[in-house]
């Protein structure tokens, strides 16, 4: 009988593992065998681990980056001069709040891309379509800058804000 070295032998044991790695990954769950408990497991691992992913961040600018929590309808979008009503809520990058249009139950209302608000939000409004949800993380220079606002702000504070865009008038 023909003795194989052990350099062959790890490399056919490489090769089935690798083997049964690409069969069982391509099973669906209709792929598991009828254990309800098994599948049930599965299903919960799965939502589980979904709904703990947040979603990516993405960079708008130099000074902002934006992370989306509710999709809009990706079909209207702010233009600058346009106004646009939000409801917002405000924190520094300790997460103490400072100012919240949800706690007062009363959206803001402004003009977008013409400097009446800040221009983290001057950049990062526009990027968002109707009905969107998500966190703008503003770098000072961007927001208050050196001389913060005080006493709210204090200086060269980074600003974080939870947006939603509920309505925009031409």
């Amino acid at each position: 009988m023909a003795r194989l070295s052990s350099t062959t032998l790890g490399l056919i044991a490489a090769s089935f593992l690798v083997a049964v790695w690409v069969y069982v990954s391509s099973w669906t769950l209709s792929d598991v065998p009828s254990k309800e408990p098994l599948r049930a497991a599965l299903v919960s691992q799965t939502v589980a681990k979904s709904s703990y992913d947040p979603p990516a961040a993405v960079r708008i600018s130099e000074g902002v980056t934006k992370q989306i929590l509710k999709k809009g309808d990706g079909i209207h979008f702010p233009v600058t001069g346009n106004t646009v009503l939000m409801h917002y809520t405000g924190t520094l990058a300790d997460r103490t709040k400072f100012d919240s249009s949800v706690d007062r139950n009363q959206p803001f209302e402004t003009r977008i891309g013409v400097g009446q608000v800040i221009k983290g939000w001057d950049e990062g409004v526009p990027t968002m379509s109707l009905g969107e949800k998500a966190v703008l993380v503003i770098e000072a220079d961007w927001a208050y800058g050196d001389r913060g606002y005080p006493p709210i702000i204090p200086p060269k504070s980074q600003l974080i804000f939870e947006v939603e865009l509920l309505k925009i008038k031409q």
